[in-house]
């Protein structure tokens, strides 16, 4: 009795200094994007700008001819328009002529924010699927995007994406889609609508982290009752029941098609979120199991690596081993919100009660991490198929690439290392970033196999 006393309040106390951590952390980022707004709003009225419209367009006709790169944003983060001035990338859009940055809903599922990703760039209203919706409980259309982005977008237009944690799989859902003619009234799509896929810390193939906040290990699905992840779905419920507009302006979850306002479900509305009777959490359409090992074990396996499209990924960890041990790499080196999760994620173990989530899962591989996602499950997509790969180790090995195949590389850092604050980072967050670009201006171009007279192109086939 009195172990278990102990266990307890351990447990308790973990969560309470994990809660304070990540609330903190959160309050740091809105108030420093309100600082910088309203420092900018003071020098606009101050001083006007010397920009000249005309310059502006002239630099803009430059680069119709160049595909964009679209820098897609992970969990709980946000695109351009969102948080004031405050970049999600650190400014990194800023390296290239022609970059876009989509916000996207920050915790819905990556099915739902792979749909808005479509119609962001090629215009429309964002059609979830009737079939999809009503399984979900949510409104089948959402935000209207008019004209879109990139309205030009097809094969002979292809696009460069860039995915940051769970925006790397928000991608290849997106491509698979587009190979699937998943779009009502796009039926003209195709896999070669993606040009080349640059993972940073992507979320392939899960990670235990999800286990140490909340989600059961015995499905991947549901929630523990006393875990961070229901103190995180009881604060979203709120945050989307009061409706508070300026607030949802500067930031959002992206839960607006739950419709979950007080102002459409009143306090029976409320009440039946917080009991888990509907929205995003009753139905697991968001975006939590997607990131368990099940969750993306099962989106996994119907994925694919398509033959022309380039596949480069960055896995990032920061723990080391000694002694036959996994420990984190240091305490400087390591964001503070994140270096309690780095230790945790190295010393978890599943629990032996458990059926493992696949076959042949071991402990130890999962054991190096950044603090957020395991460095297995970064490199390249294994689970439920192995996809094709190669590891290098320096970036001027890929300057003659292949298609249809996961290139990867391992870099010392920590999962938020290369995201909103680009000092942190250092040196290193332009090494990444101009290798990057480069690598999608200089190094990746569309191959299409030539066709003999009167002999109609092959479609390619693509690996399992």
């Amino acid at each position: 009795m009195m172990k278990l006393w102990m266990v307890t309040s351990l447990e308790l106390a973990e969560l309470f200094v994990s809660a304070m951590v990540h609330l903190l952390y959160a309050f740091y980022i809105f108030s420093t994007a309100v600082a910088g707004d309203i420092s900018k709003n003071v020098n606009d009225y101050f001083f006007k700008s010397n920009v000249d419209v005309n310059d502006y367009d002239q630099s803009q006709s430059n680069v119709e001819g160049l595909p964009p790169i679209v820098l897609v944003h992970g969990i709980f983060g946000f695109g351009k328009g969102r948080l004031g001035g405050l970049s999600y990338f650190a400014g990194a859009e800023k390296k290239d002529e022609r970059v876009l940055v989509p916000d996207l809903g920050s915790l819905t599922s990556i099915y739902d924010r792979a749909r808005e990703l479509f119609y962001y760039l090629k215009g429309g209203r964002v059609d979830f699927g009737e079939e999809h919706s009503e399984a979900c409980g949510h409104s089948r259309f959402g935000r209207d995007y008019g004209q879109g982005q990139y309205p030009e977008w097809d094969e002979d237009h292809p696009i460069h994406f860039v995915g940051h944690s769970a925006g790397a799989q928000v991608v290849r859902v997106l491509q698979q889609m587009l190979a699937d003619k998943a779009f009502e009234g796009f039926e003209e799509t195709n896999e070669n609508w993606v040009l080349s896929v640059t993972s940073l810390s992507g979320a392939f193939n899960g990670t235990t982290r999800t286990y140490l906040d909340g989600m059961r290990t015995e499905d991947g699905i549901s929630m523990k009752p006393i875990s961070l992840l229901q103190l995180c779905r009881i604060g979203v419920i709120m945050y989307d029941w009061l409706d508070i507009s300026w607030l949802k302006t500067y930031y959002s979850f992206g839960f607006d098609h739950f419709n979950m306002s007080w102002k459409k479900t009143g306090l029976r509305g409320l009440v039946d979120c917080l009991v888990g009777n509907t929205g995003p959490f009753a139905t697991g359409d968001w975006i939590l199991p997607d990131l368990t090992i099940q969750g993306s074990t099962s989106l996994n396996s119907n994925l694919q690596t398509f033959p022309n499209t380039y596949y480069f990924s960055y896995a990032t960890k920061r723990t080391r081993r000694i002694m036959g041990m996994t420990i984190p790499s240091g305490v400087l080196g390591i964001h503070p919100m994140l270096f309690l999760r780095v230790f945790q994620m190295s010393q978890w173990r599943f629990p032996q009660d458990v059926s493992p989530p696949y076959k042949g899962y071991r402990d130890e591989e999962w054991q190096e991490n950044d603090g957020a996602m395991n460095t297995i499950s970064m490199t390249h997509p294994r689970l439920s198929v192995e996809h094709p790969s190669r590891f290098i180790r320096s970036d001027s090995e890929c300057q003659t690439l292949q298609p249809g195949i996961w290139y990867y590389k391992i870099v010392e850092a920590d999962h938020i290392t290369f995201i909103v604050n680009r000092e942190r980072a250092g040196v290193q967050f332009d090494l990444i970033y101009d290798s990057i670009f480069q690598r999608c201006r200089k190094h990746v171009f569309r191959k299409i196999p030539q066709t003999l007279p009167n002999q109609s192109p092959r479609a390619p086939r693509s690996p399992r």
